[in-house]
């Protein structure tokens, strides 16, 4: 129940017109259907209720009446889960919006009829719901991993077609596996000479080594500080007032550059004619391998977007439902049951812990002695008439409104405390081992460089703020050793602090998202003008830089690192050594 002293929450009346027990009627609705708004209208000018219970909190009750909704508050990021909630409650918004639209009807409106009815008739007004909050955070973290990648496919199909996704998806893992197989697996597999092409010129390698720098150089140049991806629609001014077209000049510009350092023969420090020929060799196998999967991947990119687009076409088209029959307790059933088995703890957050809820609620104003008309969604009806026809059966109330626990195991977490506990060990070891000081302060610099400058650039690239993309560059170093935190999080407790977002954007997203006349770049320049999507991206992209750093960190940089030492067999020697030091420590202490 809300609080008495919010003036713009309703409440029942101070005294109930009886002095015995009360009662409570449950009327289901369809929240998108005129004649459950007829019902709704009837039903209480009959009943005529001292008060008219809805399935609204409070939060939601102010947006019906024309309210702010409470912006989300950036303390509040740093749960974690805050924005795949978001994410939830998107895309149960845009099915219902969807239903609304087919149906020529607001969703709520039911809920609304209720409202207006009640002050016709003089009769109080009580919100008995949950918190949406709380009911959103708490169906996210029932979902499972593959229920959580179905909502958000789900949400992909409502912006582009299933062949495009395909496609999509297709082409980036052939151009990511490309990539890092002829990187770094293709010597396991006997074929590095293969996809060298015959290329094996010293002055060749040097000039295809300096352009590929050159070329990532001016890449992650462009990140930093050209327009983020909010312009990858644009097209009007010329080509370089588009984000293609800006990127491009970067990369021409780094290419250009590091090809007359070759040309020059210059030398700076490590950097030479002689390191470029080294960057060729992985150059060239890596612009074989990126050909290669993004061939393979389109291929199978196509196939992938054919299937999708037959499973799509499978599904019954909303405006083939009789929205009438969703009152009917046999087909609302069917409904919910269909719910459980996509996902048994997500039904049991959304449905059957707010029946209890709403139970508890209306149970206390019985109690009281009023009469009440609840307005409820047809699939609550059912299990809320239970519980108020045996209360002694109602969980505790407490046990419902606290956050849902996270300790169920989840791989994520699992991959997170393995690379914690060998990123330590690693630096254990090497002490252990003796390393020179000035080696492991090397490694960690690089470690702190390479983590931030990647999680940066993906937080530019998703239109952060400087200063918020500065942040998540400082603490990807630890974030990314620490499976309870994500540097994206940070990024987006600052960028919160200069760009409100709240729930009503949920609303002007579904609009982007159902206006399938718009082109796909400008459906996306306009997701980015609201500023949950890029409230989404910004801590999203965040937490890729960071992974994406330190899965390439040892295949990268430590090669790099290594010579200082001796290269990567000394590397492999001093851990060997550090482990058997530590052995030998332990063996001493526990004699």
């Amino acid at each position: 129940m809300s609080d008495a002293g919010d003036a713009d929450v309703p409440e029942p009346p101070a005294s109930p017109s009886k002095d015995d027990e009360g009662s409570v009627t449950v009327l289901g609705t369809a929240h998108v259907s005129q004649a459950s708004v007829d019902d709704v209208h009837e039903a209480v000018d009959r009943e005529r209720p001292d008060v008219v219970a809805v399935e609204l909190d409070e939060g939601r009750y102010r947006q019906m009446q024309g309210g702010t909704p409470d912006d989300l508050e950036a303390k509040d990021l740093l749960s974690g889960n805050t924005v795949f909630q978001f994410l939830a409650y998107w895309m149960l918004s845009y099915v219902q919006s969807r239903l609304g639209d087919q149906f020529d009807i607001e969703p709520g409106a039911d809920m609304k009829a209720g409202i207006d009815a009640a002050e016709r008739n003089g009769s109080g007004v009580a919100l008995v719901d949950r918190d949406i909050q709380v009911t959103i955070q708490r169906f996210w973290q029932r979902l499972s991993f593959t229920e959580k990648l179905k909502m958000v496919g789900g949400l992909a199909l409502g912006v582009t077609d299933p062949r495009t996704i395909g496609l999509a998806i297709g082409a980036a893992a052939g151009v990511l596996f490309g990539l890092v197989f002829t990187m770094f697996l293709a010597p396991y597999f006997g074929v590095a000479d293969l996809l060298m092409l015959g290329i094996t010129g010293s002055t060749t390698l040097q000039y295809v080594g300096a352009a590929g720098v050159g070329a990532l150089l001016g890449l992650v140049g462009g990140f930093l500080f050209l327009p983020s991806l909010e312009r990858l629609g644009q097209a009007a001014g010329g080509l370089l007032d588009t984000f293609a077209g800006q990127l491009a000049v970067s990369v021409l510009a780094g290419t250009a550059a590091c090809l007359a350092f070759v040309a020059a023969g210059v030398s700076v420090g490590p950097v030479s004619a002689a390191a470029f020929e080294g960057a060729g060799v992985y150059a060239i196998r890596g612009t074989v391998g990126v050909l290669a999967g993004l061939g393979v991947g389109i291929a199978v990119g196509a196939l992938l977007g054919v299937v999708l687009d037959a499973v799509s076409g499978d599904v019954e088209e909303v405006d083939e439902i009789d929205i009438e029959e969703m009152t009917d307790g046999d087909v609302v059933s069917a409904m919910m049951e269909e719910f459980r088995q996509f996902s048994p703890g997500g039904a049991n957050a959304l449905i059957d812990e707010r029946d209890a809820y709403i139970a508890h609620n209306l149970h206390e104003l019985r109690e009281q002695g009023y009469d009440v008309l609840a307005i409820v969604g047809a699939g609550h009806k059912a299990g809320i008439e239970r519980y108020l026809q045996n209360p002694e059966t109602l969980p505790a109330k407490e046990s419902l409104t606290g956050t849902a626990s996270s300790s169920r195991f989840s791989p994520a977490k699992l991959v997170g405390y393995l690379l914690t506990f060998g990123f330590v060990a690693f630096f254990f070891l090497l002490v252990m081992a003796g390393v020179q000081n000035a080696f492991l302060l090397k490694l960690f610099a690089a470690w702190f460089l390479f983590n931030g400058t990647f999680a940066f650039a993906l937080a530019r690239l998703a239109g952060a703020r400087w200063t918020s993309a500065g942040v998540g560059g400082l603490v990807a170093w630890l974030t990314s050793i620490n499976p309870l935190l994500a540097p994206g999080w940070f990024t987006g407790y600052v960028e919160l602090k200069h760009r409100p977002v709240n729930v009503r954007d949920i609303q002007t997203l579904n609009e982007i998202v159902d206006d399938t006349e718009r082109p796909i770049g400008q459906a996306l320049e306009d997701m980015f003008d609201v500023p949950l999507f890029r409230l989404i991206m910004i801590v999203a992209l965040t937490n890729v830089g960071s992974i994406i750093a330190s899965v390439l960190f040892p295949l990268i940089v430590l090669p790099w690192l290594a010579p200082d030492i001796g290269g990567v067999d000394a590397l492999m020697g001093e851990l060997v050594r550090g482990a058997e030091n530590s052995l030998a420590l332990l063996r001493e202490v526990l004699t």
